[in-house]
Order: structure tokens, then sequence, then C-alpha cells
């Protein structure tokens, strides 16, 4: 693949804050039938290159919370909807967000992204997925392909423009927004609208099928969209992911229209998206005894899964006092009913920790490692805890094993590099953060790394390995960073 078809590094950082409006001036002319000319213009192994590329950028410069139970939670709710949607290629990734604001994003490539602030303003799960699926309907109606084609139509020379227009409509705020729209001269307002509005009603007609077709109550888009609409009525900062995905009544009112269409859903809800919610509100608050009070107090008037999940984050408020003994009281009950819960088992293990109780952390993995072998969260958090207890080698080996599978996941390769330097490997220590810093786009470093290893390896085949890195780099900077 020739490395012209690919905006560098610098055409994408200039263009970001001067060249947001291009995307909006495509509004009125019809979009392209898919498979018609795209692929003459951005394939979709470009579009899936590009996001990457995109994906390392957002991870270098937005902070992420690491969390593997919430991004698991995430990753399984989009693939449930993405199963059901116009999606060929199904290769996801995801980023959670450490930031208590509204925002979603998705791009090219199949990247998704959500700030963990949307657990906060979704009331429940068909809320949450209603987003989920509107950002799976802008990748798979491939809008940002989309406008390289009307861009190239219309003369427009900038190709890179376009793709970096992306970065400032997945990530910055309002505020950003209105500062790019300023500096342009040549763009009108209007278009602006009826470019967002053509792309919001392709993807919300779409997603709100996909919402259906996975199991979903339809109205939950509409019901989100109030949410959005009251959360922005009630801040004078409009929500970020308003500041892309302009809202009004008549969209909201569309919204319950196509949702008259469908057939009436019966959907039984999951209870694992009232427990993540519970983890991202006692992650942001400060006022953490407030909290348990209030659960404990509706506690006596709530039943099933609202009760459970009082219970869990009553849990979590008492972690974060530092009331450890209260902790694993008050979620005795919740393991008692399902002891196989491995977001319960988690938390268990959090509590034993904090408490300083290894042994028992380490055997309540261990337990339930043997039934869920290669789970994410149980596996992160079982190296985690052999690493608080002292047991490095420990440590660095379930990462090791587990990369195989997870090669892109940067907190691994953060944290592998942590505990192969407590264990005194430091040539791995070397190459774990060369795949970290590989991760989030800063090649020079990455380069570096390798080339500390390669002065203290000596085994031919950590040697190709090396080598074959360094060639990987090349092949990325040669698209990305000329």
């Amino acid at each position: 693949m020739k490395s012209s078809s690919f905006p560098s590094k610098k055409a994408i950082l200039t263009a970001t804050l001067l060249l947001l409006p291009v995307q909006h001036c495509l509004s009125q002319v019809n979009l392209p039938v898919l498979g018609d000319s795209l692929s003459g213009t951005i394939s979709t192994q470009q579009e899936y290159e590009f996001g990457r590329e995109f994906l390392r950028n957002v991870r270098s410069q937005t902070p992420v919370l690491n969390d593997p139970l919430i991004v698991e939670y995430i990753a399984s709710l989009t693939y449930k909807l993405a199963v059901e949607s116009e999606l060929t290629d199904h290769r996801l990734e995801f980023v959670l967000i450490d930031s208590d604001l509204l925002n979603a994003f998705a791009a090219p490539g199949g990247i998704v992204g959500v700030n963990a602030g949307l657990f906060m303003f979704a009331q429940n799960e068909g809320q949450f997925a209603s987003v989920l699926a509107h950002e799976l309907a802008h990748i798979s109606q491939r809008h940002y392909a989309r406008n390289v084609e009307q861009a190239r139509n219309n003369a427009i020379p900038n190709m890179a423009a376009l793709l970096a227009s992306l970065a400032i409509m997945a990530t910055a705020g309002g505020e950003a927004g209105q500062a790019a729209l300023l500096t342009s001269q040549a763009l009108s307002v209007d278009n602006q609208l009826r470019f967002s509005r053509s792309h919001e009603a392709e993807a919300d007609r779409i997603g709100i099928r996909n919402l259906f077709n996975a199991g979903f109550n339809p109205t939950d888009m509409a019901g989100m969209f109030e949410q959005m609409l009251r959360a922005s009525s009630s801040s004078q900062k409009l929500p970020e992911f308003l500041s892309s995905h302009p809202l009004d009544e008549n969209r909201i009112a569309d919204s319950k229209n196509r949702a008259n269409n469908f057939p009436e859903t019966l959907y039984i809800p999951n209870p694992e998206y009232q427990l993540m919610r519970e983890r991202v509100i006692m992650h942001y608050t400060r006022t953490a005894e407030a909290e348990y009070e209030a659960r404990r107090s509706a506690l006596p008037q709530l039943r099933g899964a609202d009760a459970d999940a009082a219970r869990y984050g009553m849990t979590l408020a008492l972690l974060k006092m530092g009331r450890h003994v209260e902790a694993i009281q008050t979620l005795e009950h919740l393991l008692q009913q399902e002891p196989s819960r491995i977001t319960y088992v988690l938390l268990a293990v959090e509590v034993a920790v904090a408490a300083g109780n290894f042994e028992k952390a380490l055997d309540l993995l261990s337990e339930h490692l043997r039934v869920n072998p290669g789970n994410n969260p149980l596996t992160m958090t079982y190296a985690a805890t052999l690493t608080k207890a002292e047991k490095y080698e420990e440590a660095a080996q379930v990462l090791e094993n587990h990369a195989a599978s997870h090669a892109n996941d940067m907190q691994l390769w953060y944290e592998l590099a942590e505990v192969q330097g407590l264990a005194g490997n430091i040539s791995k220590v070397h190459l774990a953060r060369a795949e970290y810093f590989i991760c989030i786009g800063d090649f020079a470093r990455a380069r570096d790394q390798l080339d500390f290893a390669l002065t203290l390896e000596t085994d031919r085949l950590v040697v190709a390995k090396i080598r074959q890195r360094q060639d990987y780099i090349r092949e990325i900077e040669a698209k990305f960073y000329r």
C-alpha cells in the first residue's frame, strides 16, 4: 500500500484546529451508494489503519480509565449490537475515556470511544446501547469515507484535512468546535448544520433499527436524547456529545415516531449495566459517605436488581472510605446469591487487597480463572495482585502469556514493564516499554527501547522479534509520519 494514500502526522495536527468545518460543508449533496466509488478513494483497509493511528493519538493525549471490567462490558454490549449492524468488518477496538462528561465517538476502522460519564447520564442499558448503536451506524455507513469522496468530487485538495477533522469531532469540547467554526471564513453555519442533520438522521435511523434487532426497546433512543437535552439545559456547558451531534426537539420527535413503527418489545434488563454504572459513580464521587447513606436508606424499598446495585454501590463506597470489614459484610449477600458473578468476585478481591489479605485475593482469583481461563478482568487483576504481593516473576509470566491475545492493550504493556523492572528483567523492561510506546504512537521512544534491548539480548529468537518490531515501526511511520 502506498504511503501517499495516508495523511501525514503534521497534516493531521495542523488541520485539527483549522479545518474541522470542512466536513460540514458537504451537506447538500446526496450521499453515495456504498460500494460505488469509495474504495477508489479510501479503502476499508485504509480506514482500519487510519483508525488505529487515531486510537494511538487519543491514547497519547487523553486520560484513559483503566477498569478492565467496564471496558469488557462495553465491548460485550457493542459486539451484541454489531452482530445486528451493517458492519462488514468486526475488528473493533474500544477506549474508555476518564471523564465524567457525556460523550461517545466512533472513528473509521471500528474505533469506539466512550466517556465514563455516559454511564452517569444513561439511566438504563437501552439508553446506553442506543448511543453505541448510533456510533456503529456512523462506522458501518462509512461517513468519513463519504466525506473524502465528496471532497474529491468538489475538488477540495486537502484530503488530510477531512480525516484530521475527525479528531475534533470525536474528542473536542464545544468551545474547541466553536473556535474552529470562527476561524473558517469560507463555510456557512447553515451548511454545517444541514450536514450534521443528514448524517445524524441516517445514524439515528439505522441505529434504532439495530437497537431493536439486538433486543432493546427502541424507545430508549428518544429517552437518551431527552436525557441529553435536559443535561444541556441544566448546565452552562454543552455536553461534549452534543457539540458534534446537534440535538433538538424535532430529532427527539423523529426518534419517537420511528420507535412507534416497531413491534412492542419485552426487554429483560441486564443487571450488569447498573453495576457498571455504580462503579463509575463511585469512581468520580467526592462524597462516598453521602452516596453510601443514600443507598442504605433506600435499600428497604428496593427489590431485585435495583437492590443488588444499591448493595454493590454501598460496598464500593465503604471500600473508598477504608471500611473494609463492613464492605465485605455488605458484599456477602451478593456473593451468596451469585458466587460466580465475576463483577462481585473482583470487588471481593479489591476489598481483600485493600485490607492486605493478598493470599485470600489470589485464592479467589485462581479459583475463578480455572473456570474462566483467559478472562481479561480476572487475569489483569490477578497479575496486579501478584505484583502487590511482591510475586514479581509470577506476575510477569501471567502478563506475558496474556499479551499473546491482548497485544494492543497499552495498560498491559505498562504494567508488564513495571513488573519486569521489579523482577530485575532489564531487557524485558525495554521490550514491554517499546510496546507501550507503540500503543500510544510514540515511535521515537519505542525505537530507543528496542535499541536498548538489542544491546542486552543474545537470544536469536528475541533479536529476530526486535528486528520485526523495528520494521513495523518504520512501516507505520512511512504511512503516517512522513
